[in-house]
């Protein structure tokens, strides 16, 4: 890479800590500030950068512009897919991809089992939002207002003995899995079904949808589906470097929680591997 050009691009994830002035970019950089106002001055003229009433610089509106077109251009079925299908054939199970949309949770994707037993789900239906793992998943990444206003406002059908009650019940829910960065429905919607799923993030850290393996108990028990947690969120964190354009992160196998980008699950956590 040209030196012009990483010095330039250094000087972005400085702003992105906070408003800085020409002295603190130059000494940052280790140049002079004649070439520190070069780059940030050429950086100004493509928007992405502004100059401040106080002579500091922060990141300019163009460059949160591009980021998020290019959140919006992912296509996250596209992206995933291959990755789904490849868990199905190590699984043999039913794997789901689901989004959040207009306070629905969707399934766009699915690979179905390879045994005789089929699930009825199909891409396009709505899920059993107060219960299903993509759900959680997916509400638990919503702020805390949000979510807890989503929560207040959900029916709380008694599909079987381990839905979800009410709406304290399904916001402590959401809290662990936020916490422990995965969810599991264990016979909540249908008392032979049994789920384990995932976060797929975006360059922004924010979740964009949420997978998960599903099984029956005749063919798997909830022990043994569980056991695959492991599997389905490496899977989960390799769309996610996909989508990010990074490479996946496997130091840490299971520790992937939800909220803000970088807060650590809490290893002391007791509940983190408590079936759901």
């Amino acid at each position: 890479m040209s030196q012009t050009v990483d010095r330039a691009l250094s000087i972005l994830p400085l702003l992105a800590e906070g408003p800085a002035g020409l002295d603190q970019v130059a000494g940052r950089l280790q140049v002079h500030k004649s070439t520190a106002l070069r780059l940030l001055r050429t950086l100004h003229e493509h928007g992405l950068v502004h100059r401040q009433p106080d002579q500091r610089y922060r990141l300019g509106a163009r460059l949160f512009a591009l980021a998020q077109q290019a959140v919006e251009a992912l296509d996250v079925r596209e992206i995933a897919h291959p990755h789904l299908a490849e868990l199905n054939e190590r699984t043999g199970h039913t794997v789901h991809l689901a989004v959040y949309e207009q306070g629905e949770v969707v399934y766009i994707d699915k690979v179905d089992s390879r045994y005789p037993v089929r699930m009825y789900s199909r891409i396009g239906r709505p899920v059993a939002i107060t219960v299903a793992a993509v759900a959680k998943l997916l509400l638990a990444d919503l702020p805390e207002p949000e979510r807890r206003a989503v929560a207040e406002r959900l029916e709380y059908p008694r599909y079987t003995a381990r839905s979800t009650p009410d709406a304290a019940a399904f916001l402590a829910e959401l809290a662990r899995v936020r916490r422990q960065g995965w969810a599991a429905d264990l016979g909540g919607h249908e008392e032979s079904i049994n789920c384990v799923g995932a976060p797929l993030r975006g360059p922004d850290g924010r979740v964009l949808a949420a997978m998960s393996v599903s099984a029956p108990n005749v063919v798997v028990s909830a022990e043994e589906l569980l056991r695959l947690r492991p599997l389905v969120q490496r899977t989960a964190e390799a769309v996610s470097a996909e989508l990010c354009g990074t490479a996946p992160d496997h130091d840490h196998p299971g520790r992937s929680p939800l909220g803000p980008a970088g807060t650590p699950a809490h290893p002391d956590d007791p509940s983190e591997d408590a079936p759901e």
